[in-house]
């Protein structure tokens, strides 16, 4: 399809073919309808190679079907970013992230090589030791220096259960001091913090394991089982701590049954028992089909009075990023995710030489905030976040000018290599496709 398109003299740009409503992003891209569609109906698992310890797989190949696919060979991926339906080329091509990359960083990390069909029609295959720029260059830069037609990721062994530890903490001071530090011990296999008001949050802590107490075991992926948001806030207003044990896969999937908390604006009764326990297995419902039939104006209310963004931020700000949060959205719960942030080349890394430890806080919800205004509040979140060298992930609605969004990241080897390789005639920049100033 690329070398045909070269052949009719490469008149416009280049995207994949699949349909804009089939993303999770909420963002219905323009570009599809006026850019020479590419179809890359590639969604397999290529090959599992025990001995090197990594699973090559298709762009389009899910988290739900990875995670069902490796786990009875004994297997896992060591970040398995939370929805069903994330693909591995958008994980790849965005960003992805769990409760698992404070030890091996951003799901781009856990990747060994990719292949690409470059804007000539040619098949390249990159990795850290060959074509080590475009390596580099390749996650964060979303289709635009070529078309991902395979990855090959780590694997680790997988077990049945996570042991999980909550812990409800009050005192913004006393939240960020627990998340930081349970950050830091890699003993912890996962950590995730739900912050469910200003001064108030419970951090979990979790461990792979094979054994588990009976009576300790919560199957919580079951469909009439309370939605986990939901299941975890128990822990503070009882004002306890647990310890329980969840079934691996369900752990990993655990948000998915309520998209996060955003199903409780689409469902209200969706967490009610009775509901559960008779139309629980229908939920929840799949993102692609409710942008499929939103209307116009929907979206666009749902663009003024929703937010659905993931902020990438220092460990070292998180007390000033949550006050800021609170002030310019009041949303909440909010998530916190932390991450190993390599001193890679590419788009993102951290401001110093050294790796350094970042956390996600992701706000997703209606803005309780009385003056909120989408274009203006988001454009201060993000003049806050590049002012403490964070990012903000390129799936969400972005305000951002040109000048501003390359401030925010590391334009450098991107640039460079569109340019050697000719992508400026075949694919848009990355700040064309997903900013809203350069779309409008």
């Amino acid at each position: 399809q690329v070398r045909e398109w070269k052949n009719e003299g490469s008149k416009r740009y280049m995207c994949t073919g699949r349909p804009g409503w089939l993303t999770v992003s909420l963002r219905v891209g323009k570009y599809k309808k006026i850019h020479k569609n590419i179809m890359i109906n590639l969604m397999d698992v290529l090959e599992v190679d025990t001995e090197r310890q990594v699973v090559r797989v298709e762009p389009l190949v899910s988290m739900g079907q990875l995670t069902a696919h490796l786990n009875p060979m004994g297997w896992t991926i060591p970040v398995v970013p939370e929805l069903d339906d994330l693909t591995v080329g958008g994980l790849i091509m965005g960003t992805g992230i769990e409760s698992s990359s404070h030890i091996y960083g951003l799901f781009q990390h856990t990747c060994v090589a990719y292949e690409l069909v470059l804007a000539d029609g040619s098949l390249v295959r990159c990795s850290p030791t060959e074509n080590s720029d475009l390596f580099y260059a390749v996650p964060w830069s979303c289709g635009t220096l070529g078309f991902l037609v395979a990855a090959e990721i780590k694997m680790i062994p997988a077990k049945k259960y996570i042991k999980i530890h909550y812990e409800p903490v009050r005192g913004l001071q006393k939240i960020c001091e627990k998340f930081s530090e349970e950050s830091k011990n890699k003993e912890n296999s996962f950590v995730e913090g739900l912050v469910y008001s200003l001064e108030e949050a419970v951090i979990m802590t979790g461990v792979l394991t094979d054994e588990a107490e009976q009576s300790k075991i919560n199957r919580i992926g079951n469909y009439y089982k309370p939605w986990f948001f939901k299941h975890v806030e128990k822990y503070l207003k009882a004002d306890r701590t647990g310890t329980e044990y969840i079934p691996s896969r369900h752990y990993y999937h655990r948000h998915t049954r309520s998209i996060f908390w955003e199903l409780q604006d689409i469902i209200p009764f969706g967490n009610n028992p009775v509901f559960r326990y008779l139309f629980g297995w229908m939920v929840p419902p799949k993102i692609s089909l409710l942008k499929l039939t939103q209307g116009e104006a929907i979206r666009k209310l749902y663009e003024q009075h929703h937010v659905v963004q993931d902020m990438l931020v220092p460990m070292k700000s998180l007390e000033k990023s949550i006050q800021t949060f609170h002030a310019d959205l009041n949303v909440y719960p909010l998530w916190l995710c932390p991450f190993i942030l390599p001193n890679n080349p590419g788009m993102v890394h951290p401001k110093g030489d050294e790796a350094e430890l970042y956390v996600d806080i992701g706000a997703y919800g209606e803005p309780k905030r009385k003056q909120f205004e989408a274009r203006a509040s988001m454009r201060q979140m993000e003049k806050f976040v590049r002012s403490v060298h964070g990012f903000q992930m390129l799936y969400a609605d972005c305000y951002m000018t040109r000048e501003e969004f390359w401030d925010m990241f590391d334009g450098s080897l991107y640039h460079k290599l569109r340019e050697q390789m000719n992508c400026k005639d075949a694919f848009p920049e990355v700040y064309d496709k997903i900013c809203k100033a350069a779309r409008h």
